[in-house]
């Protein structure tokens, strides 16, 4: 079996498409270039903008299995990189004893005893199609995580230091993503190419929000729409993604309502506002957008 590739951008466009991902220009080429050139693309934007979404839908497309490896702090080697099989090594200790034989530490660090963890999983894989890496949200890992990183990103292989270096077969497909809730170590962006998603323009957001949610008509996509763009004008802590959209227009529609009211809208309000003060500057925006009131 052949490793799938993309042809150009356009092939990565309507692959993701297929997939109900609907991809822009700059996003597509980013991805097509991260495939060709086997480099990890790191992906950054707002909350809720899609990145996540995009590997999955990157492994999707390619029919490759995703390995996800969901970052937060303390995250360690043992967890991500690769473990040794503790409970495993203390049997073989065990039974060497009752045998009145003796085992050298050398003899408990072995292939036998090695638990793969997602990264070593990811660089020993051999044969079909590559799997897709998540790394998602490494803004919350913390700084010593990114070292560990530093050899499998740049050189696609991962030390053990009792067994050697395992080598990637192929070029990892990997995809890192981060919400910029704190910077990330040049060392790190040197090795992946870089993409920053941007909130979609109101057409693209429409589109989206008609191929998620068909169960909504033409008129309330295309208010709410406006209205989170709107929204995202707002000083709030956490200003809606498309995530969240999807699931107001959701709301809204299982609400049975087929046009933008007050009393719709404000009853549904917590797929978008999520703070106390958010709420609060949401609901003020309703109270002065101009559409039908009928609802309150």
């Amino acid at each position: 079996m052949t490793d799938p590739q993309f042809a150009d951008i356009a092939d990565v466009v309507a692959r993701f498409d297929a997939q109900d991902y609907l991809l822009d220009e700059g996003t597509a080429a980013a991805i097509y270039l991260a495939s060709a050139l086997g480099r990890p693309l790191l992906l950054e934007g707002e909350p809720g903008v899609g990145k996540t979404t995009a590997a999955k839908a990157l492994a999707a497309a390619l029919g490759a299995e995703l390995i996800r490896l969901q970052c937060y702090e303390g995250l360690s080697a043992a967890e991500a990189l690769y473990d040794w099989n503790y409970p495993r090594q203390l049997l073989a200790i065990r039974l060497a004893e009752s045998r009145t034989e003796r085992l050298d530490e050398a003899d408990l660090f072995t292939e036998e005893f090695l638990l793969e963890r997602p990264i070593l999983r990811c660089v020993r894989h051999r044969g079909g199609a590559t799997p897709v890496l998540l790394v998602d949200e490494i803004d919350r890992a913390d700084d010593e995580f990114e070292a560990l990183l530093l050899e499998f990103l740049g050189e696609a292989a991962v030390t053990v230091p009792e067994l050697g270096t395992f080598a990637a077969q192929a070029p990892p497909r990997v995809v890192l993503t981060s919400n910029r809730s704190r910077d990330l170590h040049d060392a790190l962006r040197r090795r992946c190419l870089y993409h920053w998603i941007d909130y979609p323009e109101p057409d693209r957001a429409v589109a989206i929000l008609r191929r998620i949610v068909p169960a909504a008509n033409e008129a309330l996509i295309a208010t709410a729409a406006a209205f989170v763009g709107e929204a995202r004008r707002l000083d709030l802590d956490k200003p809606p993604g498309v995530a969240e959209a999807i699931d107001w227009v959701a709301a809204l529609a299982a609400l049975g309502t087929s046009e933008l009211v007050r009393g719709d809208a404000a009853a549904s309000i917590g797929a978008i506002a999520k703070t106390p003060d958010d709420r609060v500057a949401i609901l003020a925006l309703l109270d002065n957008a101009d559409f039908d009131r009928s609802g309150t």
